[in-house]
């Protein structure tokens, strides 16, 4: 997916700068930038690295030092180096972005045709940010051109700009993706953020989140709206579920808190007899110790995750190196396990790679009994409007394969498998449990998942596990209004 921080600062802001955007890293592992501006020596300084083999840290502490200036902006990447710094009519700028853009090659080719070019690629194409800097500077100002990349682009996208006198931040034209301010607690100066996890050991209180399609311009002093937002929101509903940080909060509710009352709640109402519920660790140990609670059980450690050296388990690019993270980084304790009924609650089930493992391992350890509880329902449908998984097509999930092998179709009856309850939901949750010898295999339902956000259902992105997003990924068939 990718995270961004920026700060307008009345001092130096090297060090709020590099401590913010490594507050992000948990949702980009590819790519890794800074930039800021120097009004004394009128010019930008920029830093790109990869973090695809090493951590954000490692790669900019050393050179904090030359990033003088007040305005910076940085960015964690899963996709294209970032940020790319501009010479336009709207002036030098630098930008950052949080996007997936499916219609890029179209974008690209009629670009080129109006006589544009392209300085920067990505493993031989084009980078996205640097195609959402040519959509802009098509206009005469900021404002205009960030409505009219809007409205050019299918897919979402949400961005910071670091001009000579300011920050310019715009949220996703739906909302996709947060955008949070923060304010220093000092009055010295404001921050943008993809997670508000960045603000409190820095000295920033939460200001507001912009809204929907909201653009604003950011300085020391003072946020000043440009473009109001928008009436429609498809926030996506899996940031609490997946990737956001336990301590973020988007649209006034909390991520852990989230997950803690989505476990309450099917805690409360789950008749299996377990002994103790654990985490599977990071963003599964919310929900289990609000299972713990909703049930009246111990909440054990079954699972421990070894932080010190393992990524990610999506970074490495082949699939086979991925699962092998995947494993080694969760550490399973026979200690806690053995002669127990166990209960395990994680975020979801993508590929069912990391569920495989873990299962032999918990009964190998001596586990009379694996239940597992899974925080949202099943996944159905890729996701057309953020890049949350490294998942390609449909076919990368477990589920529709296991549709496939079902209907001899996969792309078949999606809409009843994807009801709690049919007999199709039914018969996928008992194949999934087969495949991987579990005791018991549930899923919360939709409902819980949106009474746990706290949003109306209208507000929120649920398209990767119903379809039912009201709007479309594309302009070209008329996607900015609701779908009929």
């Amino acid at each position: 997916m990718g995270g961004f921080f920026g700060a307008a600062s009345k001092h130096a802001c090297r060090n709020e700068l590099f401590y913010g955007v490594d507050y992000n890293s948990h949702l980009g592992t590819r790519r890794a930038g800074m930039a800021t501006y120097d009004a004394e020596s009128h010019r930008f300084c920029r830093s790109i690295h990869s973090i695809e083999n090493t951590y954000f840290r490692t790669k900019f502490e050393d050179e904090l030092e030359k990033f003088a200036g007040n305005y910076g902006i940085g960015v964690i990447s899963d996709n294209d180096p970032q940020p790319i710094v501009i010479n336009s009519h709207l002036g030098k700028f630098a930008i950052v972005t949080v996007a997936k853009i499916n219609n890029i090659e179209q974008l690209e080719k009629e670009l080129l045709e109006e006589g544009a070019h392209f300085g920067e690629l990505s493993s031989g194409r084009t980078n996205p940010t640097e195609l959402v800097a040519l959509l802009i500077n098509k206009y005469g100002t900021f404002a205009e051109g960030i409505a009219h990349m809007f409205e050019r682009i299918e897919g979402s996208c949400s961005l910071l700009i670091l001009t000579e006198n300011s920050i310019i931040a715009a949220r996703d034209q739906l909302g996709r993706t947060p955008i949070i301010l923060g304010k220093k607690i000092n009055g010295t100066g404001f921050a943008a953020a993809s997670e508000s996890t960045s603000f409190p050991n820095l000295g920033y209180e939460h200001y507001r989140d912009l809204g929907p399609g909201e653009v604003v311009e950011i300085t020391a002093d003072d946020v000043k709206v440009i473009t109001p937002a928008g009436d429609d929101m498809q926030i996506c509903s899996f940031l609490w579920v997946y990737y956001g940080f336990p301590t973020s909060t988007y649209e006034g509710t909390n991520v852990e808190d989230m997950r803690f009352k989505s476990g309450f709640e099917m805690g409360q109402t789950d008749e299996s007899e377990v002994d103790c519920a654990a985490g599977i660790p990071d963003s599964g140990v919310g929900m289990a110790l609000g299972y713990a609670a909703g049930k009246g059980i111990p909440y054990r450690r079954c699972i421990s995750k070894y932080t010190p050296t393992w990524p990610r388990s999506f970074t490495p690019s082949d699939q086979s190196r991925r699962n092998l993270v995947a494993k080694m980084k969760l550490v399973p304790n026979g200690a806690m396990l053995y002669d127990q009924r166990a209960l395990l609650c994680d975020d979801s089930i993508v590929r069912g790679t990391q569920l495989t493992d873990n299962v032999k391992d918990l009964y190998d350890l001596g586990a009379k009994e694996v239940h597992i509880r899974i925080a949202c329902p099943p996944l159905i449908y890729s996701c057309p409007f953020i890049g949350f998984t490294s998942s390609k097509s449909d076919m990368e999930l477990l589920t529709r394969r296991i549709i496939g092998d079902l209907e001899g179709d996969p792309n078949k009856n999606l809409d009843k498998y994807a009801t709690t309850g049919s007999p199709e939901y039914n018969t996928l949750v008992e194949k999934i449990r087969e495949r991987f010898g579990l005791t018991s295999l549930k899923f919360n339902p939709i409902e819980i998942l949106v009474k746990s956000i706290g949003l109306p259902k209208n507000r929120l992105c649920t398209h990767c596990f119903d379809g039912s997003s009201r709007f479309h990924p594309c302009k070209s068939c008329g996607c900015h209004k609701e779908k009929k």
